[in-house]
């Protein structure tokens, strides 16, 4: 009998720790194929006319690939990558390769779902199945207390059952070594350019500069808890996800939400507010199993009537932030200038733009998917879903004083001040 090859196909879960189709792969199989592919449906032009990922969340998935690649060759293994529809190339390589199985990690938004079902019927083409695994959430599907046709639509109820009714899985170990195939063309990570995109401006006044990969994420990990530790717990200081900034590495799987939650309960004692830090790992969890759930049928998107020249020019002041209100503009200076805002600005200016100006709330959810560093499907369209009132659970007291907020926040602060334009606060 001939040896066994496994192709890993790696999609949001670029890393080697706690990886466990990557873990699976190496015991199930004599020989490892890690595939990784820029799929360019990705990096095309939206209706709109603008990309639809960003260039700062594209440099940060080009360092992430890079990185993972030097991680597997550190191991023994290297990386393809290519260019291209996976639905073409994954059956092209388990040919060239003899592999006799494919795994991936499962998505729930219904792109990503459509892509995978796209490579399922392709790789039935040639007899080859393709072996989905869960691994982006940080309660494993099998772990919950109810079936997913059951899951509970209030988040409240979700998270009280499963925190007490469900475990969270210890990580999976990392591989010591990985044996694959000799590879001819290991292929070339791509430049922003051969993506249709320029290369970002690194902004002065950015408190981060975000850096891909899992070397990058596992110490912003380490780190964040370190130095929460030794400014000895400032008084009321949050230490949310939002706060940590560890969103971009969790969006991509750099990092997993199980590395972050032991890494909590082990630094418990020193963090203020440590529960607030899971609380968010639960609403991704949450948004998640939501759209496995039900779907596209999780929020009602409604398209609605074509937009006046008014509601245009809205929007446009909107995304650019010429609003006139103070925090509204100077949260989507940084968006823009950055690619990431925390979660508190994020509900604001989403609030600001649904509640106050009354506007087509899926044209804002698309301009964050396209400028956020850490986009996440489910979390995305799933938190502006919650804000517009057109979510399954969706309630209107969660957001219930978003546009006085908005409006009465400091107008004179630093962080509104740092985050005028830059010709503007210049003067």
């Amino acid at each position: 009998m001939g040896e066994k090859t496994i192709l890993v196909w790696f999609r949001n879960d670029l890393r080697i720790h706690d990886n466990e189709i990557l873990l699976e792969a190496t015991r199930k199989a004599d020989k490892v194929l890690p595939v990784y592919c820029f799929d360019p449906y990705y990096f095309k032009s939206t209706a709109s006319g603008n990309p639809k990922t960003g260039n700062f969340r594209a440099k940060f998935l080009i360092e992430s690939v890079g990185d993972l690649r030097k991680n597997l060759q550190s191991l023994g293994s290297e990386l393809i990558i290519r260019i291209g529809n996976p639905a073409e190339l994954l059956p092209l390589l388990a040919e060239q390769y003899s592999v006799n199985e494919v795994y991936h990690h499962r998505e729930v938004a219904y792109e990503e779902t459509n892509i995978s079902e796209e490579v399922e019927t392709a790789l039935w083409k040639i007899k080859l199945n393709l072996k989905h695994f869960i691994g982006h959430t940080l309660y494993h599907k099998e772990d919950l207390p109810f079936p997913i046709k059951d899951i509970p639509d209030s988040f409240s109820t979700f998270k009280k059952k499963v925190e007490r009714d469900s475990n969270v899985r210890l990580c999976a170990a990392t591989p010591e070594i990985i044996h694959t195939p000799l590879i001819t063309d290991a292929g070339e990570l791509p430049t922003l350019e051969q993506l249709g995109l320029e290369e970002p401006i690194n902004d002065t006044r950015a408190t981060i500069q975000f850096k891909g990969g899992e070397t990058a994420g596992l110490a912003r990990l380490n780190n964040y808890f370190s130095t929460i530790s030794q400014l000895n717990i400032i008084k009321g200081r949050n230490s949310s996800v939002e706060h940590s900034k560890l969103s971009p590495w969790l969006a991509l799987g750099c990092i997993s939400p199980r590395q972050v939650y032991w890494e909590v309960m082990k630094n418990a004692h020193n963090i203020p507010n440590a529960d607030m830090l899971v609380l968010e790992l639960l609403w991704r969890d949450y948004f998640r199993f939501m759209f496995k759930k039900h779907g596209q049928k999780f929020y009602k998107a409604e398209v609605g009537a074509a937009e006046t020249k008014a509601q245009q020019e809205l929007f446009e002041n909107w995304k650019n932030g010429t609003t006139g209100v103070p925090f509204i503009d100077a949260s989507m200076h940084k968006l823009n200038a950055t690619g990431y805002i925390n979660n508190f600005s994020r509900q604001m200016v989403a609030g600001y733009l649904v509640r106050y100006l009354e506007l087509n709330w899926i044209k804002g959810a698309a301009y964050f998917e396209e400028k956020l560093i850490d986009y996440s499907p489910a979390s995305n369209w799933g938190n502006w879903a919650y804000i517009a009132g057109m979510a399954s659970d969706a309630r209107d007291s969660r957001y219930f004083n978003i546009t006085k907020q908005a409006a009465e926040l400091e107008t004179k602060g630093v962080f509104v001040e740092t985050w005028l334009p830059v010709a503007e606060a210049a003067h």
